[in-house]
């Protein structure tokens, strides 16, 4: 890879590593509501000019049942449950159950369709992350969190299912304005009630810092930063920085919140990034003689 592919993969690693801390910031001072309407907004203020520029989007019409079904499963419902999750449990639990997604993405691309044949070592990584799941989720199921829990979970599966949506049924929408039109759209969905909840008083500068943060470098910088590095290095390596992003969102959990880093943390990461690598590589070819050669989220 090169250098220029190695600086953007750093780039994403933290962009897409930060944003629970950034949440989990933001949700102590404004509403579920708020957070969501102000990244998505915000977000699409800053990409749809940058859209526009490749001029009118004529895909539009024909293609707008898969694009709502793409924002709603991508942005309008994790978007709002991770932000709700994360009023009750850490941004580093977070960010480690938001790594099984890849694990999800294997098990329902088998139920739907997807006919390549897994090996033992794609079954062992399936159940070695998913052992890794139970051991950082069972503790806190116990501790009074279990619906904050079942949101992340639930978060894994839509990032887990969008791609496959993006893939079958938008693989030749340009990425930009695709981005760009969903945000907007889910800006609009999150309107209303970011307006019934609106603060009755300006947040504090920490807040803020955390909105401006999720909506500006968690979305529309991360957006660009991922287009570039899929120019660069290809679609199938530009997403194995998302192997790294638990690491980060843990790191930053404990140095900036100060939040515990136990063992079963540990544990868990190991065994979900293990299995993720498993689940999510291809399928060896078998060599042919001359007689007779991560896809993840």
């Amino acid at each position: 890879m090169s250098g220029r592919g190695w600086v953007l993969f750093a780039a994403m690693s933290i962009l897409w590593g930060i944003p629970y801390l950034m949440i989990k910031v933001a949700v102590e001072g404004v509403s579920v509501p708020m957070v969501v309407f102000a990244r998505t907004a915000i977000g699409a203020a800053i990409l749809l000019p940058l859209a526009l520029r490749a001029g009118r989007p004529t895909w539009l019409r024909q293609r707008w049942k898969p694009l709502l079904a793409f924002a709603v499963i991508e942005i309008m419902i994790p978007w709002g449950l991770l932000s709700d999750a994360e009023q009750h449990i850490t941004s580093s639990m977070t960010g480690l159950l938001i790594a099984a997604s890849p694990i999800v993405a294997v098990l329902i691309g088998r139920l739907t369709g997807d006919a390549e044949r897994l090996g033992a070592a794609r079954w062992a990584g399936l159940g070695v992350g998913l052992a890794g799941v139970a051991v950082l989720a069972g503790p806190a199921l116990g501790d009074g969190n279990p619906w904050a829990i079942v949101e992340v979970l639930l978060v894994a599966v839509c990032y887990a299912t969008a791609p496959l949506i993006a893939a079958r049924r938008l693989s030749d929408v340009p990425a930009l304005p695709m981005t760009a039109v969903c945000l907007g759209g889910a800006a609009l969905v999150y309107l209303p009630p970011a307006v019934l909840t609106w603060p009755q008083t300006l947040p504090d500068g920490r807040v803020l810092a955390a909105l401006a943060g999720l909506a500006v470098l968690c979305t529309a910088l991360a957006f660009l930063v991922f287009f570039a590095l899929i120019r660069e290095v290809g679609p199938s390596r530009a997403l194995v920085f998302t192997y790294v992003n638990p690491a980060v969102a843990v790191t930053a959990g404990v140095l900036v919140l100060g939040e515990p880093l136990t063992a079963s943390i540990v544990v868990a990461f190991a065994l979900i990034l293990v299995g993720s690598v498993l689940a999510t590589a291809p399928r060896a070819r078998k060599a042919v003689t001359p007689v007779g050669s991560p896809e993840c989220r």
